[in-house]
């Protein structure tokens, strides 16, 4: 049983939860993930660590309220117990010797995973450009925390309502054209951002890692729903990843699966918003 030490409500849907677990904390690294169940009849769900400390033995996780296991999940308080944490797994990010100025982009809750990974390149005294990318204002999530673990923020939001108003990718484009260069990319968020963040990287030869989480289901490479072809053969997200070279993957190919029960997904009436799609 894993204790919950914090739990904050980062916007309307999306929760922090600070969970007591020393074995895990002692060896994570940025890029690795846990897999949760709420009770011991609950589903095997993937997250990656957003945060550790391996003097408190805990780890972070935040996620987006989407479904019957984070709703489960997001039930619980401080001081209550989540069922099973199995962690860390997954490939950690491997970092290139040298590097001195990396961009870290992030899209929406993907900020969660980006914070991590800009957070361990700050600590080694590396340049990081923050590029974190909302809809709106309204759910900006940790705008502090990113603040620290950069040595440039650059929050955009698609309305306008907040910083840049725009794409990540196009705030990306205007720091290259600015003369900003980066040593390496590291995009992470929705399918489609990764996908053009490399198309703006491509022209310029900037190595660019993107992470596949997105894609994982049962997190250990048995169940092969997380599979991608990355350059012409086939890896899995959960065991081989989640971070590869972005230049080698099939993204059309993945975008083409993740939509697979797009038309059954939007007939569906979920019974826990009361039928509300």
């Amino acid at each position: 049983m894993y204790k919950i030490v914090t739990r904050r409500q980062l916007n309307d849907a999306v929760v922090l939860m600070e969970i007591d677990a020393p074995y895990i904390a002692a060896k994570a690294e940025a890029g690795q993930f846990i897999i949760y169940r709420v009770d011991e009849k609950g589903e095997r769900v993937p997250l990656t660590i957003a945060d550790y400390d391996r003097e408190k033995g805990t780890i972070t996780i935040i996620f987006q309220v989407v479904g019957a296991s984070t709703t489960e999940l997001s039930r619980l308080n401080e001081g209550d117990y989540i069922h099973d944490v199995v962690g860390p797994l997954g490939v950690a990010t491997e970092y290139d010797e040298g590097i001195k100025r990396v961009a870290v982009v992030g899209g929406g809750v993907g900020c969660a995973i980006a914070y991590p990974q800009a957070k361990k390149l700050h600590s080694m005294g590396v340049e990081v450009d923050l590029i974190a990318g909302f809809r709106s204002k309204d759910i900006v999530i940790l705008e502090d925390e990113m603040g620290k673990a950069s040595s440039h923020l650059h929050i955009c939001t698609d309305d306008g309502s907040y910083g840049y108003h725009g794409f990540v990718t196009n705030k990306l484009q205007e720091l290259i054209d600015g003369g900003a260069k980066f040593d390496e990319v590291i995009a992470i968020g929705p399918v489609p951002m990764m996908k053009f963040v490399c198309k703006v990287t491509k022209p310029y030869d900037i190595k660019t890692l993107v992470s596949l989480n997105p894609i994982m289901i049962d997190g250990t490479g048995m169940c092969g729903g997380c599979r991608v072809t990355v350059d012409g053969k086939i890896k899995y997200a959960c065991v081989d990843g989640p971070d590869f070279d972005g230049q080698k993957v099939d993204f059309d190919e993945l975008m083409r699966r993740n939509s697979t029960y797009k038309e059954q997904e939007k007939a569906h009436l979920c019974r826990l918003t009361g039928g509300v799609r």
